[in-house]
């Protein structure tokens, strides 16, 4: 796909994958200054995740497109939206500009509109799933997981599977879904292994 302009939002723990959604609040003036220029243009924010700290973080080598799905306008110019996430990018150089918020040049790569698990690895994911979820105490609707279709059900985990910052950007950069769903599954077993205190990393 050609390149387009992208402005990003760099935040650190914040993943974003295809299909999901994630909710924000919008407090600091540059963002809310990228939120109202979004809002005019085509709704569409980067969400990446810095690699490093200061003011101006280098980035990691993938993020998601998340299309402003809802946005809430307070009164004091901050804003609570829902992002939607769109589909996968690649910072190929950063702008030079005058907005507050940062802009890359981007790569969005395409979405696989086929790309399915196997039946032994959906099963070994929902299973793993179960065992993980009554280990940290969740109570899950698992009848409503069985109806989900593969990519919901995978990329759901990944979004809200309480792992380090180092290890759901390891799974946003997994190459297909079957991959990614491997690493659930093993990060699921080394989390299972620690005490419920512990993080999981991959640093």
């Amino acid at each position: 796909m050609p390149a387009t302009r992208l402005s990003i939002f760099p935040l650190p723990g914040a993943l974003l994958f295809p299909g999901m959604h994630l909710p924000l609040h919008i407090f600091e003036p540059r963002y809310r200054a990228m939120v109202s220029d979004a809002m005019a243009r085509d709704r569409r924010i980067g969400m990446i995740q810095p690699n490093g700290d200061g003011d101006r973080p280098a980035l990691y080598g993938l993020g998601c497109v998340g299309r402003i799905a809802e946005v809430e306008a307070l009164d004091d110019g901050r804003y609570n939206l829902v992002l939607e996430g769109v589909a996968l990018f690649r910072p190929l150089r950063e702008l030079d500009v005058t907005t507050p918020f940062r802009q890359v040049e981007a790569e969005i790569l395409p979405v696989a509109q086929d790309d399915l698990l196997s039946l032994g690895r959906r099963a070994a994911l929902e299973s793993e799933s179960r065992r993980f979820a009554d280990l940290q105490g969740y109570a899950v609707d698992w009848d409503g997981v069985a109806r989900l279709d593969d990519q919901s059900l995978v990329n759901g985990i990944a979004q809200i599977a309480p792992f380090d910052a180092a290890a759901k950007q390891a799974l946003l950069e997994a190459p297909d879904l079957e991959q990614r769903a491997e690493l659930i599954i093993q990060l699921m077993q080394f989390f299972g292994r620690h005490d419920g205190e512990d993080r999981v990393t991959l640093q």
